[in-house]
């Protein structure tokens, strides 16, 4: 890849980064209830998930998604499914201060689990699977080896990943720092749970292109 085509993708990857969307409410929402150390977990399961995104893509079964309408429908609801269930569970989680919820969470919530819950977050985002499929050939020289080029692309979208989030999930963190009464902290925990089950409600409406 040319340092003059990375360039371009570079600047792009901040701009798909640093838009609202389901990981970003998964950062804030760990920083939220775990603290910055412990919920920037969350980050690495999204950074999976877009390289598990890139992998589909790379072998050609994103293709297949996209063009299989019963392939596309499963992979779509049940990223709706899963994006519902976390607004649910952030409406239920309880109204305590960070401190008393990173204690609580420590036993609850394993750093596999943060993990998980953000790699499944993007591994089954069929929006996901479309936009590369939209924007990944742009940057790609078909007649250079390819191999080279996922690697690069995989990389820088990773180190916008891993700044981006980072500032949503110390965000979330300090701003809960500051929050004592437990109506405030169930007033964000339901923030975060709608914007949940809104990018679910909007996921559900997203379709194929033709």
């Amino acid at each position: 890849m040319e340092f003059s085509v990375w360039l371009g993708f570079f600047a792009a990857c901040w701009a798909i980064s640093l838009s609202p969307g389901a990981g970003a409410i998964a950062a804030m929402s760990s920083g939220l209830n775990h603290g910055f150390k412990r919920g920037y977990f969350t980050t690495f399961g999204l950074i999976l998930g877009i390289l598990t995104q890139i992998m589909l893509v790379g072998v050609g079964l994103g293709a297949l998604i996209a063009a299989s309408s019963l392939g596309f429908a499963i992979v779509k609801w049940a990223g709706v499914a899963y994006l519902v269930w976390m607004g649910v569970q952030q409406w239920r989680a309880p109204a305590k201060p960070l401190v008393q919820q990173d204690e609580a969470g420590a036993a609850q919530v394993t750093l596999r689990q943060l993990v998980l819950r953000g790699w499944m977050l993007n591994a089954v985002n069929p929006k996901g699977t479309v936009f590369l499929l939209a924007v990944m050939p742009q940057f790609l020289n078909l007649h250079q080896p390819l191999l080279p080029q996922y690697l690069a692309i995989s990389a820088t979208l990773m180190f916008t990943d891993l700044v981006v989030m980072a500032g949503y999930t110390v965000l979330a963190a300090r701003v809960l720092k500051a929050l004592r009464s437990p109506q405030q902290v169930k007033a964000l925990n339901r923030t975060f749970g709608s914007l949940f089950i809104a990018a679910g409600l909007l996921l559900s409406a997203f379709k194929r292109s033709a």
